[in-house]
């Protein structure tokens, strides 16, 4: 089947501000759904344009298939819209992908972001083009938008902007769109430029008003699970000093580790010690850096009270 020959895609645009939201755990470690979209709603009401599930700071990748789509069912039974969502649904085995991309489609999210297949190394761009030709093709009969995940510090693999061009060649409107968290923003703006219609959305808010000037479509952040507020005032109304806040909330984790770091400071926010809990092979946050954290946190909200 061809492209051309494809049912129509759902027509949402995601833009805005958008937390890669944390997926909360019980404690034998599996998804706490519970917890899960009771978090998602709350950055749906304070600030958040929409939400990236089963990102990296949603723990995906420690998740199975099936607890995955546990996940995502999870969402739909919350009611919550899923037309304001994009879904993790990469993985190592193609197998997988295509069953978490049929299960993001059936369900309604309003994208799949794509994560390339990342335990082998130095595969050729024929290897990913093929990838990519199996989940669309396994979509053909309800498809979805999907996103390109850019992460190559941990997937060890490049969505290079030459690929991306093939693939939007090959693909047309299928691909829609790349989460950028290399943090090159060279990248992210040559990437951008490749079309008005490709949606770029690098994962810091600091961009958000180079990205509310048309730069990018918006950002895809974790540290918008902390400040949803601020960044949606920055990207809505231009404001600088809530961008600054925003900015220097996220600064708190520079130098150590952000999902254990952005889990603990939820759970301080939301007043939640279960809010922490993260799944092997990460591990609880340091108490000398959860100190840290929550008092720059608790200063920058202290200034902007007042």
């Amino acid at each position: 089947m061809t492209h051309t020959e494809e049912p129509s895609m759902p027509d949402t645009k995601l833009r805005g501000v958008i937390a890669a939201v944390a997926t909360p755990v019980d404690e034998a470690g599996s998804p706490d759904t519970a917890r899960a979209t009771k978090l998602a709603r709350f950055l749906l009401d304070n600030g958040c344009d929409g939400l990236n599930v089963l990102g990296t700071t949603g723990e995906h990748t420690s998740f199975s298939a099936d607890e995955r789509k546990q996940v995502m069912n999870a969402y739909r039974d919350a009611k919550l819209p899923l037309d304001r969502m994009m879904v993790g649904t990469g993985a190592a085995a193609t197998t997988d992908a295509v069953t978490l991309t049929r299960h993001a489609s059936e369900l309604g999210f309003a994208g799949a972001l794509v994560l390339p297949p990342f335990y082998y190394k130095g595969v050729p761009d024929d290897g990913l083009v093929a990838y990519i030709d199996t989940i669309v093709q396994a979509t053909a009969g309800k498809p979805i938008p999907l996103y390109l995940y850019h992460y190559p510090q941990q997937s060890g693999l490049h969505w290079h902007v030459a690929l991306v061009k093939r693939l939007l060649d090959t693909f047309g409107t299928r691909i829609v769109g790349l989460k950028d968290s290399s943090g090159d923003m060279n990248y992210a703006r040559e990437a951008a430029a490749i079309s008005k219609s490709f949606d770029v959305f690098p994962s810091t808010e600091a961009v958000l008003l180079e990205a509310r000037a048309g730069a990018f479509a918006g950002c895809i952040s974790a540290t918008a699970n902390l400040n949803p507020d601020l960044c949606q005032q920055a990207w809505s109304k231009g404001d600088q000093t809530a961008l600054d806040a925003a900015v220097t909330i996220r600064k708190l984790f520079d130098g150590k580790a952000l999902v254990s770091g952005v889990k603990t400071l939820l759970s301080h926010i939301h007043g939640d010690a279960a809010l922490a809990r993260v799944r092997p092979p990460l591990a609880v946050f340091p108490a000398a850096d959860r100190a840290a954290v929550v008092a720059g946190y608790d200063q920058v909200r202290g200034k902007r009270v007042a």
